[in-house]
């Protein structure tokens, strides 16, 4: 079939309409009609290649939910009508020392759904149907897109840093993933202290669940909290004064990093007297996706989005590109 999508041509090019032939489907491969597709700071950088990895025309578009139209037939759990989610990973090998432990995204073999293929910018999604995940009837169709890869991105971190319940949790950042950070430490038994620089995003914080937010002004940490943390999850991509966040952790305290920053330099001293650990993050395994969807499903843990029609795709990057969107941008399908 033909399918009908939106791609750049070129290094920071428009979106313009580019159509192209469906792949024949192999046993473990699914098509999928897409009814919403989230824009991810990774779709932007992928459009105007900033990791120099990109290849044109690019079809943007790595948090995408749909309906299964037709599966191989090794896919005998996603029957046509299935409401499906599929984020950044398109395939791995399944066989590897990492992809048996669940370590998917790690596998040598990884692919990416737009870095190795078409993305959800379109009508139509060809995907490994293994890296397509069921979604539970409680995620609206508009909002879980997002999930796919800003919520398993900071729940991957957390859940691997050593979150459990009744911990100290920080959050460096309230944007596209530091407010889907709030909720998945709150909404899992945890008290979270917040870090942002504006008054808004610190009031949107404490309606997410924040017990605490503090406003950093120009980029001034406190010397330290009432209560040190047990975790502190980074989701700003900027350069912050790192050593003065690690002083905030308590003793085997985790900083964890989601998103790339400047480059950082840390005092061992602050790591090695309280046995404090650094460690960085991106996505998770098929196993976490499913155990994160099923946990935003029962807690009612869900992005904050502003919805655009597939027509305006380019307004939409424009604004998460300028960061001008609170706090995720999501196109629908008519």
């Amino acid at each position: 079939m033909r399918i009908r999508a939106l791609a750049a041509a070129a290094r920071r090019g428009e979106l313009q309409p580019f159509e192209y032939d469906s792949p024949p489907l192999g046993p473990h491969d699914a098509l999928i009609r897409v009814r919403a597709c989230g824009i991810c700071h990774s779709d932007v950088h992928m459009i105007d290649d900033d990791w120099r990895i990109s290849r044109y025309p690019l079809v943007p578009g790595h948090e995408v939910v749909g309906e299964v139209v037709e599966a191989g037939d090794a896919l005998e759990h996603l029957p046509p009508g299935t409401r499906v989610g599929v984020g950044w990973q398109r395939s791995s090998c399944l066989r590897c020392r990492d992809c048996l432990r669940g370590n998917e995204p790690h596998c040598p073999e990884s692919r990416s759904v737009i870095g190795d293929g078409h993305g959800g910018f379109g009508d139509h999604l060809v995907v490994d149907g293994r890296f397509a995940f069921p979604l539970p009837a409680a995620l609206p169709t508009e909002v879980a897109g997002p999930l796919l890869c800003g919520g398993i991105t900071v729940y991957s971190a957390l859940r691997h840093a050593g979150m459990g319940s009744g911990q100290e949790i920080g959050v460096v950042g309230v944007g596209g993933l530091g407010h889907l950070a709030v909720q998945f430490a709150a909404r899992l038994g945890n008290r979270v202290t917040a870090f942002t620089t504006s008054q808004d995003k610190a009031r949107a914080a404490e309606g997410l669940g924040a017990a605490a937010v503090v406003i950093t002004r120009d980029g001034k940490v406190p010397k330290r909290l009432e209560r040190p943390l047990d975790i502190l999850v980074a989701t700003a991509p900027a350069p912050l004064d790192w050593n003065a966040y690690v002083n905030l952790l308590g003793t085997d305290g985790v900083l964890t990093f989601v998103a790339a920053s400047a480059p950082a330099t840390l005092r061992l001293d602050a790591l090695l007297f309280r046995r404090r650990r650094v460690a960085g993050s991106l996505i998770g395994g098929r196993a976490e996706i499913a155990e994160m969807l099923e946990l935003a499903a029962l807690h009612r843990i869900a992005p904050v989005v502003e919805s655009f029609p597939m027509g305006e795709a380019n307004a939409a990057v424009r604004k998460v590109r300028d960061n001008t969107v609170r706090f995720r941008a999501v196109l629908r399908v008519a």
